[in-house]
């Protein structure tokens, strides 16, 4: 009989913690996991799932006005706020559901309240003790909004998605992920936007001429874009709105102000560090390869190691973990090709490296471009553009990049990381037949590189 309460206790019911919990169950461990606030973690609750919610929402306007130039005539068009978040309550509630039953159904303990690592193995939650052989701390990340004058005024990607009225005018500050898709879906609904950044380019870190190219097209779907610019001071003013200041000296009216300036690991207020685990700078938990922390009963996955923070990484770092303590195989995972999508409009897909790692990398590439006008804006009469590239190791001729801005972009792309994992060369891609007519055709046929 074992010496502990249960062999397996998750700290952190989002996505890594319930993969993890789950398969560790099915192979008969006695697992516990808590979770204090959001059951499905940031993905399901406060992250891609309602985001791509209000993505889809934000296509509509642009859908009633392109529709004329194909014989659809729409009445006139009215946005209701309420609708789409009370809607989306309703979805994320559902699959809150879901996961609390996959959670039972599997066997897991579902403990409802925040824990606190109080050793090397054990945890207490709302006052009372439970003791596992081992921890695994999946708490994810956390918004992380600077500390200026007025910056008690700001929201962040916690509480945008339920406010209580829908904002006329809104400033987003940010240039990444998050930022750049609620400034389009802002945008798409009816506000008027800004989206402020204080580096020259937004999505650092994307492929050059993809960041510069879709700066320009969301620029054409109403985002108004400031570059090397940042907030100074924000000012509420007696009517509620707020008064904005800018490094620039420009001051500017706004309902909201939404602050994505990137997650930091949520590790405070753990117990972590009195338990001796060791952190980063940032509040990441240092792991090694299998995931073990500083204190060898205590492991971390997820956004809260800060390795890779996307949903499915967590996910596979999750099974990657269970495998290598309880079916003793290897908890190494691939973070080479991660496929990867920014629900901009117009949509990013990428997969693999940038033109400009490429070039650090290998002798020789070439590389293939495509911009277009995609055949469905021909009669819609919007002047959105599509861009396709494919960066290629010239001595191997295996396709190492492969991007694109454009509809749909996400679900081309990964379809295309598969390739990508199989090892596929420029000739594979060239003696593939694409499929007529569509956008992601151009990605088989086109066969001159545009530079070297």
């Amino acid at each position: 009989m074992s010496q502990f309460d249960y062999d397996l206790f998750v700290i952190g019911a989002g996505s890594g913690g319930v993969r993890a919990g789950r398969m560790a169950a099915g192979r008969g461990v006695k697992v516990a996991i808590a979770e204090d606030l959001y059951l499905g973690g940031t993905c399901v609750n406060v992250g891609c799932v309602p985001k791509k919610l209000y993505v889809y929402a934000s296509h509509y306007a642009d859908g009633f006005h392109e529709a004329k130039g194909f014989g659809l005539e729409a009445g006139d068009v009215k946005f209701d706020w309420p609708t789409l978040r009370d809607n989306k309550k309703t979805e994320i509630s559902r699959l809150n559901g879901i996961y609390g039953n996959m959670l039972r159904n599997s066997g897991c303990d579902l403990i409802d309240g925040r824990a606190v690592v109080t050793g090397p193995n054990s945890v207490e939650v709302a006052g009372k003790t439970y003791t596992a052989e081992r921890i695994l701390v999946a708490t994810g990340g956390w918004p992380f909004v600077p500390e200026f004058p007025g910056s008690e005024h700001v929201i962040s990607s916690n509480e945008v998605f339920d406010l209580e009225s829908f904002p006329q005018k809104v400033v987003v500050v940010g240039g990444g992920y998050i930022a750049v898709e609620f400034a389009g879906i802002f945008a798409g609904l009816g506000a008027h936007t800004e989206l402020l950044y204080r580096g020259d380019m937004i999505l650092r870190g994307f492929d050059e001429e993809i960041r510069q190219f879709t700066a320009k097209e969301i620029v054409k779907k109403g985002v108004n874009l400031s570059l090397n610019t940042n907030v100074v001071r924000i000012d509420k003013q007696a009517d509620g709105s707020l008064l904005v200041e800018y490094t620039d000296g420009r001051k500017v009216e706004a309902d909201q102000v939404l602050y994505a300036t990137g997650r930091t690991p949520k590790t405070g207020g753990l117990g972590l560090e009195e338990a001796g685990v060791a952190l980063a700078d940032n509040g990441a938990i240092k792991v090694n390869d299998n995931f073990q922390s500083s204190v060898p009963s205590i492991y971390a996955i997820g956004d809260v190691i800060d390795r890779v923070q996307l949903t499915p990484v967590a996910l596979a770092e999750g099974m990657a973990l269970v495998r290598h303590l309880y079916a003793e195989g290897s908890a190494k995972v691939d973070y080479e090709l991660i496929p990867t999508a920014v629900f901009c409009q117009p949509n990013i897909g990428t997969v693999g490296i940038t033109e400009e790692q490429a070039r650090e990398r290998y002798d020789e590439i070439e590389v293939y471009c495509s911009e277009f006008r995609a055949m469905k804006h021909t009669l819609s009469g919007s002047d959105e553009r599509t861009l396709m590239k494919l960066i290629v190791d010239k001595a191997t001729d295996r396709v190492v990049g492969v991007h694109m801005v454009g509809d749909d972009a996400g679900e081309i792309i990964q379809g295309i990381a598969v390739a990508l994992k199989a090892g596929a060369t420029k000739a594979v891609f060239d003696s593939t037949i694409g499929i007529h007519p569509t956008a992601a055709e151009e990605f088989v046929t086109m066969r001159q590189p545009t530079r070297n």
